[in-house]
C-alpha cells in the first residue's frame, strides 16, 4: 500500500503563500491520480486539486483556480501543492490522496482510497 505523508502547513497571513508536500511511498504503482483535499470545521471533505499522473493534467475547485498548482516531482517521489493569495476561507485541515484508478470525477473523495494524516494551514 501507498503511504503518504503531508508537510509545510502552518499560520499565515492574508495574501500569502505556502507550499505543502506529500511524501509518496511504499509503491508508485497504486498512485494513477492523486488530489489534495481539505476540511475546515464543521464542514465536509472537499476536493481542491488532482493530478491524473499518466497525463500531467491537472483539474482545480473553482475556488482555488488561478490560485493554487498542483505538481509532482518523481525523482523525489513527493506530491506539491503551490497557494498563492491565500484568504481566510482557505484555512482548514489540508491532506493529500491518492488512487490507483484514473477517474472521471478528480475531487471526489470517496474516489481516493489511500490518505495522509493531514497538515493544518491557518490563514488569518
Amino acid at each position: 500500500d501507498v503511504q503518504l505523508v503531508e508537510s509545510g502547513g502552518g499560520s499565515v497571513q492574508t495574501g500569502g503563500s505556502l507550499r505543502l508536500s506529500c511524501a509518496v511511498s511504499g509503491g508508485t504503482f497504486t498512485t494513477a491520480c492523486m488530489g489534495w483535499f481539505r476540511q475546515a470545521p464543521g464542514k465536509e471533505r472537499e476536493g481542491v486539486a488532482h493530478l491524473h499522473t499518466n497525463t500531467g493534467s491537472t483539474y482545480y475547485a473553482d475556488s482555488v483556480k488561478g490560485r493554487f498548482a498542483i505538481s509532482r516531482d518523481y525523482a523525489k517521489n513527493t506530491l506539491y501543492l503551490q497557494m498563492n493569495s491565500l484568504k481566510p476561507e482557505d484555512t482548514a485541515m489540508y491532506y493529500c490522496a491518492a488512487t490507483g484508478y484514473y477517474t472521471n470525477l478528480p475531487l471526489n473523495p470517496s474516489t481516493y482510497g489511500s490518505w495522509g494524516q493531514g497538515t493544518q494551514v491557518t490563514v488569518s
